[in-house]
C-alpha cells in the first residue's frame, strides 16, 4: 500500500512496509508512535517539490476545490504501475482520483490514524528535505494568507459595514455636539433654537451671527428662507437672553465649525455608502435602501451570512433582545427588528390605525423579509449582469401588495355590526321561541311524598292528633269494664 501525503514543501508517498499492523485501528498509533517506529515502518517512495510559492497555493487552491494538478497528475502516472492501492486523507480526493487515472484508493479510519502518525513524523520522514519544508511552511503560510484576504469575496463587504457603523457614530456625535451648542448658545439667544430646527442651518445661523446685536447687519439669506431671516431678526431686538463675552462667543463658533465639518463628512460618507451599496448589493438596495441594507449586511457580519439566513429571521434581525426576552417570560415575540424602518412598512394608510396598522406592518414585513432573503441571495451568489432588476420586481410586488390592503380597509373589530337573525349574519334566521318554563322547586325535597312529618312547636298533622284521640277513646272504654266486673 501505498500513501499519499500533502506538504507545503510538495507531494511525498510513502510505501507501507508491514500492511498487516493497519488491521488493528487501536493499535496503529502505538505502532508509529516514535520516529524510529516511524521509518521502520514507512519508506519515502517519492517527493514532488513545488518549484515557488505560487506553485505551491496553486495545487493546495486546486485540491480545496476538487481538481487534480498538473504535478500532482504527472506523480501519480509514473507511480501507477507500483501503486496497488493508495492511502489518501481526503475522500473527495480519492474519488476524483480514481475517477481521472483509474487508481484504487482507501480512505477509512485506519488511514486517518495513519495520515495522523505521518503528520507527526514528517520532519523525520523527511530528512534529507527538512529546510525546504521549514522555509516553505513559512512562505506557503504567508502567501496563503494573502491570497484569502485579497480574493475572499466576504471580505469585499467590510468596508460597507465600517461605513455604516461609523456613520451611526457621526449621527450620535453630531446629536450631542449639536445640543451642546443649542443649550451654550440659548443663554445669549434662546429664541433662535425654537425658530430653527436643522442643526447645520442652526450652527451656521450661530457663527455667521455671533453676538446678538449684529443680528440686523448680517446677510442670512444663503442660510435661511427670508420668512426666517426676518423673524430670526425679529427675536433678535427682543431677545431675553443674557450677554456674553468675546471670549464665549470664540469657544462657540469653534464649536459650530466642528459641527459644520461633521456634517459634511458625514453626507461624503453617506455617498460613498450609497455607491458602495449600489456596486455590491444592488437588489437589496432598490428594496430597502442603502441605510436599512447596510445595517442588515453589518448585523449579519457579510452579505454572503446574510444570504443564507432564512426569512424569519431576516425579519427579527436586530431585535435578539427582545426575543430572548420574550422567550423567557413566554410573552409575545417581537414582529421585526431592523427591518421596521424601512419604507415599505412605514406606508400603511391613514384608514388603517391602531391594531389594524400593527397588523398590516407586520404581515407587510414577513412579505418584505421574504423578498429581502432572496434578493440578497441574488446579490451574494449570483452573476452581477443581473443588476437590480430581481429587487426592483420585488418592490414592485409589494407596492401594488400594500395598495390593495390598503384599499380593502380594515375588518371590523368593533362597534355595532350586523343585527343577530338578519340574513347573512351569524345567527342566520334564527327566531326565539314563545313557550316559558318555570323552574319546579319541589323536586328539590328528600323527603317521601305522604311520610308522617314531625311536630314542631305544637303544630301537628291530623294523623298525629288522630293517634291520640283513639288512645283517649280506648282508655275510657277499659275503666268502664271494669266497673261493671266490680258490681
Amino acid at each position: 500500500m501505498l500513501v499519499l501525503f500533502e506538504t507545503a514543501a510538495g507531494f511525498a508517498i510513502f510505501k507501507v512496509l508491514d500492511e498487516s499492523k493497519l488491521n488493528k485501528v487501536d493499535n496503529i498509533w502505538s505502532e508509529f508512535k516514535s520516529a524510529d517506529q516511524a521509518q521502520e515502518n514507512l519508506k519515502l517512495v517519492s517527493f514532488k517539490k513545488f518549484k515557488t510559492p505560487d506553485d505551491a497555493i496553486e495545487n493546495i487552491n486546486a485540491i480545496n476545490d476538487g481538481k487534480l494538478s498538473k504535478v500532482l497528475k504527472k506523480l501519480l502516472k509514473s507511480k501507477a504501475a507500483e501503486i496497488d492501492e493508495l492511502a489518501v486523507g481526503d475522500s473527495k480526493l480519492g474519488s476524483l482520483i480514481k475517477e481521472k487515472l483509474e487508481i484504487p484508493c482507501v480512505h477509512n479510519t485506519a488511514t486517518s490514524e495513519l495520515m495522523r502518525s505521518v503528520r507527526s513524523h514528517l520532519d523525520t520522514l523527511l530528512g534529507d528535505y527538512k529546510t525546504e519544508l521549514d522555509a516553505m511552511n513559512l512562505a506557503v503560510s504567508h502567501s496563503l494568507g494573502r491570497f484569502k484576504v485579497k480574493f475572499n469575496p466576504e471580505k469585499i463587504d467590510t468596508m460597507i459595514v465600517q461605513a455604516v457603523s461609523l456613520l451611526d457614530d457621526l449621527d450620535k456625535e453630531l446629536n450631542n455636539y449639536a445640543m451642546r451648542c443649542r443649550e451654550w448658545y440659548g443663554w445669549h439667544f434662546p429664541e433662535l433654537g425654537k425658530i430653527i430646527s436643522d442643526h447645520m442651518a442652526f450652527a451656521k445661523v450661530v457663527k455667521a451671527i455671533g453676538m446678538k446685536q449684529n443680528a440686523q447687519n448680517v446677510d442670512l439669506s444663503k442660510i435661511l428662507p427670508e420668512e426666517l431671516e426676518q423673524r430670526v431678526k425679529e427675536e433678535a431686538e427682543i431677545s431675553m437672553g443674557t450677554d456674553i463675552s468675546e471670549l464665549d462667543i470664540l469657544n462657540i463658533s469653534q464649536l459650530c465649525d466642528q459641527i459644520i465639518d461633521m456634517m459634511n463628512y458625514r453626507a461624503q460618507l453617506h455617498d460613498y455608502l450609497k455607491n458602495r451599496m449600489n456596486a455590491l448589493a444592488p437588489n437589496l438596495t432598490v428594496l430597502l435602501g442603502e441605510l436599512i441594507g447596510a445595517r442588515l449586511i453589518s448585523k449579519a457580519g457579510s452579505l454572503v451570512n446574510l444570504a443564507k439566513y432564512p426569512a424569519s429571521t431576516v425579519q427579527i434581525l436586530g431585535a435578539e433582545k427582545a426575543l430572548f426576552r420574550a422567550l423567557k417570560t413566554k410573552k409575545d415575540t417581537p414582529k421585526y427588528g431592523i427591518i421596521y424602518h424601512a419604507q415599505l412598512i412605514g406606508q400603511a394608510s391613514a384608514r388603517s390605525k391602531g391594531k389594524m396598522a400593527r397588523k398590516l406592518a407586520a404581515k407587510m414585513a414577513r412579505k418584505l423579509a421574504a423578498k429581502v432573503s432572496l434578493s440578497t441571495r441574488f446579490d451574494a451568489l449570483c452573476d452581477e449582469s443581473i443588476g437590480n432588476q430581481i429587487g426592483f420586481d420585488a418592490r414592485v410586488y409589494l407596492e401594488s401588495q400594500l395598495k390593495n390592503e390598503s384599499e380593502r380597509g380594515p375588518k371590523r373589530i368593533s362597534g355595532q355590526g350586523k343585527k343577530f337573525g338578519t340574513p347573512g349574519s351569524a345567527g342566520g334566521n334564527y327566531k326565539f321561541k314563545s313557550e316559558v318554563y318555570n323552574y319546579d322547586y319541589s323536586a328539590d325535597s328528600s323527603f317521601k311524598k305522604g311520610g308522617v312529618k314531625r311536630n314542631f312547636e305544637g303544630q301537628g298533622d291530623s294523623t298525629a292528633k288522630k293517634f291520640k284521640s283513639e288512645g283517649n277513646q280506648s282508655f275510657g272504654s277499659g275503666k268502664k269494664k271494669y266497673d261493671e266486673d266490680e258490681e
